[in-house]
């Protein structure tokens, strides 16, 4: 998991964000906009657009990042027995294939959008070839 952004201009719904799944044996993304990566933002995506959508992960990779490792995502992790690793600080090879599809999603995003503020629009249409 890990975050796209910020992203200028904002979106003309004030988001600048974009958090980005990926399970690593499907290549399978969920992603979503938002105006601000907050610990609740988090867990509300990995609730909704994760657990109850695809089941309980095994386990969840992110880097480093204060709004993808806290109490609130401790706890969500823990509530749910998910083991929760982090990256190699400054290594972001080691978070790879997320970190691929976040390149590969910034570029389709910038070719499907004529208004670049529309961006968040085009986010499930750039998702297509996953």
């Amino acid at each position: 998991m890990d975050v796209i952004g910020p992203i200028n201009p904002k979106a003309s719904n004030g988001h600048m964000f974009i958090l980005v799944a990926i399970d690593y044996f499907t290549k399978w993304i969920e992603a979503i906009t938002l105006a601000s990566v907050t610990a609740k933002a988090v867990a509300r995506f990995l609730r909704r657009d994760v657990i109850a959508r695809y089941g309980v992960p095994a386990t969840i990779i992110t880097d480093n990042a204060k709004n993808l490792n806290n109490k609130v995502i401790d706890k969500l992790c823990a509530q749910f027995k998910i083991q929760h690793r982090n990256s190699t600080p400054y290594r972001p090879q080691m978070n790879g294939a997320v970190e691929a599809a976040n390149k590969n999603i910034k570029k389709i995003i910038e070719k499907m959008t004529v208004n670049y503020k529309d961006w968040h629009e085009m986010l499930p249409y750039a998702l297509l070839p996953y």
